[in-house]
Order: C-alpha cells, then structure tokens, then sequence
C-alpha cells in the first residue's frame, strides 16, 4: 500500500520525493487543492469515502498518516 500511496502522490506532485520522511504539508510539497485532489484518488482507487471531517492537514502529512487514514475507512 506504501508503494501505491507513494505513486498518487508522485503524480499529483513529480517534483517533489514522497518517500522522504517529512511533513508533506508543512514542508509545501502538498497544498488544500493537492490534498483534495489526492482524496478524490483516493477514494477512486480504494472504493471509500473519506468524510470531510478527516480532510485535516495531520491525515496527509505523511505516507503513514495517509495508510492510517485509508485503515480508519475500511482499507485493509
């Protein structure tokens, strides 16, 4: 699932190496629209609904944050 999530987030933001261990919002690799470009992925590839009230900047702050936000939905 790393892999996966690694990959979306390659290709919403190429420039930048999501596999560094950084906090993806507050370093500026991930903006509000990136973020909710990557829930639409998300929610596509996964077949969930992540809620608006997880939509929160420490969800996506990094790769394990996102996997445990796709296990609070469902995603095994």
């Amino acid at each position: 699932m790393k892999e996966e999530i690694i990959a979306i987030l390659n290709g919403l933001r190429p420039e930048f190496d999501f596999s560094e261990p950084v906090d993806f919002i507050e370093e500026g690799m991930l903006d509000s629209f990136d973020v909710i470009n990557l829930v639409n992925e998300l929610d596509t590839k996964y077949g969930i609904s992540i809620d608006g009230i997880d939509v929160l900047p420490e969800n996506f702050s990094s790769v394990d944050s996102i996997i445990n936000l796709l296990h609070k939905n469902g995603v095994k």
